[in-house]
């Protein structure tokens, strides 16, 4: 069986998922063993439980990917008081590496949301509230002959795509001036003397965590030794990132065919739900997870429902008869991400043993 670095594994979840998306509380990436390892096999979970980790070795898995991090905060002993030092315990003791990808996830388009989004049948799904200040512009000036291949280098860098759209620019002609001095090696123009050159302005926006690859690429396929460019943050919404997302349904249904929906998708014993408004439902909000923080953004897009998880008691007040809320379980909601994982490394590394964990995580069970 081929053995991949467990890096080649962490490259393709972080390219799916960057992990500057992740919110500021969040401890994505790998927790425990070290990515120079070779991958003897991945497997994928909610939740990097004692029992996930122990169902690896079972499976000769090195690495357990998770959605949930295991530890959030830090460890100041480990001892095997609790669930969770068990399972870090029992991992690094194995020499089984975790992995997790958690708000991360979320947070992109095709992410958690979108698996939601999918179960539900959705479709003109967007991101509920878009995420601001992740982008950036580039601007630079080239000499008009190389334009088209430092712009071609950009383009296939992945930068200069807004939405829907790719190879997005903005160009302009105008005259650069320099003069070199005796230690130069001017691509073009004497030393000593200004140089006069026309030169085309182009502008791309990126996601701003590229920053360091945009720069890298620019300076490999510009021709000029000193290269001239800027960087400027945007306040933009990035609107393939960010919480929840937002869709239509098909053809809209009575609310209580909506609920009965909902159960057989997520194979529900119960929900959740403030009072039924008496209409049919058309515009359907979502967040996976611990989701009551959108409230407000699900009722200001006019959503008929809001499907989420961990709501409080005074939160379903927030509803105000403006829409249903409909908290279906944490785990119920997020279940789909296993199959989201696998769906994004099995593809990648068809060669390679990527295995859904058969070990139901949720800590939450129903007496009917």
């Amino acid at each position: 069986m081929q053995h991949l670095p467990i890096a080649s594994i962490i490259q393709a979840l972080e390219n799916f998922a960057p992990p500057s998306y992740q919110e500021s509380y969040d401890n994505c990436g790998l927790i425990t063993g070290s990515a120079g390892w070779a991958c003897t096999g991945v497997l994928c979970t909610l939740d990097a439980t004692e029992a996930v980790v122990l169902e690896a070795v079972a499976n000769g898995c090195n690495m357990v990917v998770a959605h949930h991090p295991i530890v959030f905060g830090g460890l100041k002993k480990i001892n095997g008081k609790n669930y969770v030092e068990q399972a870090i315990i029992t991992a690094i003791k194995n020499d089984i590496a975790i992995y997790a990808i958690h708000t991360n996830a979320d947070n992109v388009l095709l992410g958690v949301n979108n698996a939601i989004a999918n179960a539900l049948g959705l479709v003109n799904t967007q991101i509920l509230s878009p995420k601001t200040n992740l982008l950036a512009k580039l601007i630079t000036y080239i000499p008009i002959a190389h334009v088209e291949q430092v712009r071609k280098a950009l383009f296939d860098a992945g930068i200069g795509i807004m939405g829907n759209y790719s190879e997005v620019s903005f160009s302009a002609e105008g005259t650069g001036t320099y003069k070199a001095n005796e230690a130069a090696n001017p691509f073009i123009g004497d030393k000593g003397q200004r140089h006069e050159e026309q030169e085309r302005k182009l502008e791309m926006i990126f996601p701003a965590y590229m920053q360091k690859q945009v720069v890298k690429v620019l300076i490999a396929a510009h021709p000029y030794e000193e290269v001239a460019y800027d960087i400027i943050p945007l306040a933009n919404e990035h609107k393939q990132v960010g919480s929840g997302m937002v869709g239509h349904l098909p053809e809209e249904m009575p609310e209580l065919d909506f609920l009965a929906h909902i159960k057989k998708a997520f194979g529900l014993q119960a929900i959740r739900h403030t009072p039924l408004l008496g209409k049919n439902v058309s515009k359907v909000a979502i967040c996976g997870g611990a989701g009551s923080f959108l409230i407000g953004k699900a009722i200001a897009v006019d959503a008929d429902f809001y499907i989420t998880a961990d709501v409080k008691y005074h939160e379903f007040f927030d509803a105000e008869n403006k829409l249903v809320i409909a908290d279906i379980g944490h785990w119920e909601s997020e279940q789909y991400t296993v199959d989201l994982l696998i769906g994004i490394l099995q593809p990648k590394f068809p060669t390679f043993a990527v295995l859904k964990s058969g070990v139901v995580t949720n800590p939450v069970h129903y007496f009917l």
